[in-house]
């Protein structure tokens, strides 16, 4: 038995030895392992800690600005039926205090010769007026108003000036806006001079101007990202508009400055650019441009990559007006098909940028393919949603090759459907207390609320004599109205104290 014992025992050592054996072998490559890991754990926090770290920096709040701009003072006399603007608790007024909303058109006749621009003449004026509309934004280009470095062109200043007053006279305010696409003219677009783009950069074309791809070109992004991140052509380009605005410093025909046109984020982080680039370059330009004249509108776009939301930095500065592009379902997916959701939930956030600059706010640009599905009812979920928040707004554009636009460049054209749609009746200047609904431009028809408390004052309701023909108006609160067809005008008062309904009717 011992020696049978002994003999086991001998067997479970043995066991027990090759047990720790293969115990330590599978250490040994757990090990081995390990070690060929080594630092996937480290790695893998480090990836997690850089992540949380951009993202930080991405979010990270900057202080709200100030531009410095002297107190407007007494103007000039302003213009016959384009008195000075303003704004007033995020709305834009004229000089009796009544809220003001300017419907009307882009149009680019004023442009490079690389974006095709047709003429603008007096009909087009003429039609725009007798349609309701009281407002033109009218691009401008620094590569012809400076066309080499510090030699501003008074001609080109004078084309201008010559056609503002043209618009002018029928009663159109314009808004003057400092146009990009493109960066250059130099890359077939629009806005800088030649001087003003990295000649040394390859221009690397790889589709038509304006299509995405062609925007993705070495040369326009480089050229973009030095005039932001530098302020070498941002001085001259603010001089620009020093010139520019000299010239209209006493004028109440010109709304406002839209100041540049379409800035965007790429290819700069989003966000960043915002906060560290476009906004304290807004403070800069409304101080610049505020210098040389105080008596006018500021116009502050949005961050056009996309329908990404602004980071919008708050602005301490008079007159400022949030001067976003709407193109929700049209040129940014997903595609509109009739439900109004994405744009409406677009405009929300839009407006609620308006109020964090604060500023009021009024669409400077917007517009769809009218050959497009749906087209009809995207213009008409637009021009509500716009009217939700009291937003004025600029068609894009009037006169152009295509069906974008109302008018052909030859002028034997007129899109009388599009123009119907657009041409809503609405409250183009309004005491307090009085609200519009109901708007109609198709079959005619808008609806006037006025409360009791209303403010003393006329109201001018803008309807298309043009589209509709004169309105029929009802009311049963003793009203008194006078129609003007020549400027598509109905002047409205109520009596003070008296709550009323008035409604415009096609005739």
């Amino acid at each position: 038995m011992a020696a049978g014992t002994e003999r086991m025992s001998g067997s479970g050592q043995s066991a027990r030895l090759a047990r720790r054996q293969r115990s330590s072998s599978w250490a040994r490559l757990w090990v081995a392992r390990d070690a060929e890991r080594g630092g996937a754990p480290r790695l893998r926090l480090l990836a997690l800690l850089v992540v949380i770290a951009v993202v930080t920096w991405l979010l990270l709040p900057v202080p709200a600005l100030t531009a410095v701009v002297p107190a407007a003072g007494s103007r000039p006399a302003a213009q016959p039926g384009l008195p000075w603007l303003s704004t007033a608790e995020s709305r834009m007024v004229d000089q009796s205090g009544r809220s003001v909303l300017l419907h009307g058109f882009d149009d680019d006749a004023l442009l490079e010769s690389t974006m095709d621009p047709a003429p603008l003449d007096a009909t087009d004026a003429s039609i725009m007026e007798e349609s309701g509309f009281d407002v033109v934004r009218l691009p401008i280009a620094w590569s012809l108003l400076e066309p080499e470095r510090g030699q501003f062109s008074t001609a080109y200043l004078d084309r201008i000036a010559s056609t503002v007053a043209m618009l002018n006279a029928h009663h159109l305010y314009v808004v003057l806006d400092m146009h990009f696409l493109g960066w250059s003219p130099t890359y077939g677009g629009s806005g800088a001079p030649a001087w003003a783009t990295l000649s040394w950069v390859p221009d690397v074309q790889w589709g038509p101007m304006p299509s995405v791809t062609r925007l993705l070109s070495p040369a326009i992004n480089a050229s973009t990202v030095y005039f932001w991140l530098t302020s070498d052509w941002q001085t001259q380009y603010l001089r620009t508009w020093q010139f520019v605005a000299e010239r209209f410093r006493g004028d109440s025909g010109v709304g406002g400055y839209d100041i540049i046109n379409e800035a965007h984020a790429f290819p700069l982080p989003p966000l960043r650019f915002d906060k560290d680039d476009l906004f304290p370059f807004y403070a800069r330009a409304i101080t610049a441009i505020g210098d040389v004249d105080p008596n006018h509108l500021f116009l502050l776009e949005n961050d056009a990559l996309g329908d990404l939301p602004t980071s919008v930095v708050p602005i301490s500065a008079p007159d400022l007006v949030y001067a976003p592009h709407v193109y929700t379902g049209v040129l940014f997916p997903p595609s509109f098909t009739g439900d109004p959701q994405n744009l409406d939930t677009h405009v929300d956030e839009l407006a609620k940028e308006a109020s964090q600059l604060p500023a009021a706010m009024w669409v400077g640009e917007f517009g769809i393919n009218t050959d497009a599905a749906h087209s009809s009812q995207w213009i008409a979920d637009a021009l509500a949603a716009f009217a939700a928040h009291n937003a004025g707004w600029a068609w894009w554009q009037w006169k152009a090759e295509g069906t974008w636009s109302v008018r052909s460049p030859d002028g034997r054209s007129l899109d009388m459907t599009l123009l119907r749609e657009l041409a809503q009746p609405y409250l183009a200047a309004a005491p307090s207390g009085y609200a519009a609904s109901q708007a109609d431009g198709v079959d005619g028809r808008l609806v006037i609320t006025v409360a009791a408390g209303h403010a003393l004052g006329t109201a001018e309701v803008a309807w298309s004599d043009y589209t509709l023909g004169g309105p029929q108006v009802s009311d049963h609160c003793g009203a008194q109205w006078t129609w003007d067809p020549s400027s598509a005008r109905l002047a409205l008062s109520v009596p003070a104290g008296v709550a009323c309904q008035v409604e415009l009717a096609a005739g």
